[in-house]
């Protein structure tokens, strides 16, 4: 092997941990079709065990049900957050819930709702899970999907964590009607919003941002890059504007008008953060501009643009359980 120099030793050895990692996950990623109890259909979904799974042991496991982005689907490439599962010890879960975001029978509708919670069962039923920690995650119209599971059915999750998500339909469809996005959307809920009665009602029943006052039980987390909407697809006021939700469902001080005109300009930053907006997250590992927080869920806009971080997303999944009176509670990191 020729000479390389420190760096680009660092830098071998990290791909080839990543390579075997990602071999390992391929070693126990299965492929299984899934009954929908909605029209029996079969609905394909991948699911990862953790090293050393076994059968016949009793040893129970975490849960994390990933969901895919606005246009992809069960045959997304899903490898970081794959590999942090695998390395957790998690069981990972990764359904189609009807696809890419083009029909009626995606785009959160219920039967696509449904699906997911049908591959809840199916693992709980067939795997080994830790039904104390059933989490939830997702990024760009798998963070749509997430706040939307997390507000309309927030008994079956522990803690769940939404990236760049999509919370108002109708307001995204305003920046995108003549883009491919805004056609994905007609084709889902039967026209564009203003149509008549029927299509605003799809419009707002897919919507997490109607529904997130109920998702108080579920730690939510909540975070977006802040050059989203310069850059990437989705203007970050879609998470603000979500976290305000919760904020004021549970009397916490919500992010102000001017704070979110603020972040939202092309390389906007606030004129007077708070102490909570200059934290440093080891875990996240980019320059935080505001990070807020209402009970238990949070708000971050983080330095970058569309995308989301699966240890960020891990490392905020993992301080939470479910106890015996069925309520999702932080673990207490000081033991």
């Amino acid at each position: 092997m020729p000479f390389m120099k420190p760096h680009s030793q660092s830098f071998a050895i990290c791909l080839l941990c990543v390579l075997y990692t990602s071999m390992l996950c391929a070693q126990t990623k299965q492929k299984l079709m899934v009954q929908s109890s909605v029209d029996k259909s079969l609905q394909p979904c991948y699911i990862i065990v953790p090293d050393g799974y076994d059968a016949s042991d009793s040893t129970v496991y975490p849960v994390l049900m990933a969901l895919h982005t606005w246009s992809n689907s069960v045959e997304q490439n899903n490898a970081d957050w794959e590999n942090e599962a695998y390395k957790r010890g998690w069981i990972y879960v990764f359904p189609h819930f009807r696809g890419p975001n083009n029909r009626p029978e995606a785009c959160g509708s219920k039967i696509a709702q449904q699906d997911i919670l049908d591959a809840l069962s199916y693992v709980k039923a067939n795997y080994h899970a830790d039904e104390q920690r059933i989490y939830l995650a997702g990024v760009s119209g798998g963070g749509h999907m997430t706040m939307l599971m997390a507000s309309r059915h927030p008994q079956y999750w522990t803690a769940a964590s939404a990236w760049v998500g999509i919370s108002d339909l109708k307001k995204w469809h305003d920046k995108h009607a003549k883009t491919k996005y805004g056609a994905m959307m007609r084709a889902s809920c039967g026209g564009a919003p203003g149509d008549n009665m029927t299509v605003d009602r799809q419009y707002k029943e897919r919507s997490p941002i109607h529904f997130l006052a109920n998702s108080k039980r579920v730690p939510l987390d909540i975070a977006a890059g802040i050059h989203d909407g310069h850059t990437g697809s989705v203007p970050i006021s879609h998470s603000l504007e979500a976290f305000n939700v919760i904020a004021k469902s549970v009397n916490a001080e919500p992010v102000s008008d001017q704070e979110i005109q603020q972040l939202s300009m092309p390389q906007g930053r606030l004129k007077a953060p708070l102490i909570s907006d200059q934290i440093v997250d080891s875990s996240l590992g980019r320059d935080i501009h505001l990070r807020r927080y209402a009970s238990q869920s949070r708000v971050t806009i983080f330095e970058g643009g569309h995308e989301g971080i699966a240890a960020a997303a891990f490392n905020w999944l993992a301080r939470f359980y479910t106890n015996r009176a069925g309520n999702n509670v932080q673990v207490d990191e000081s033991k």
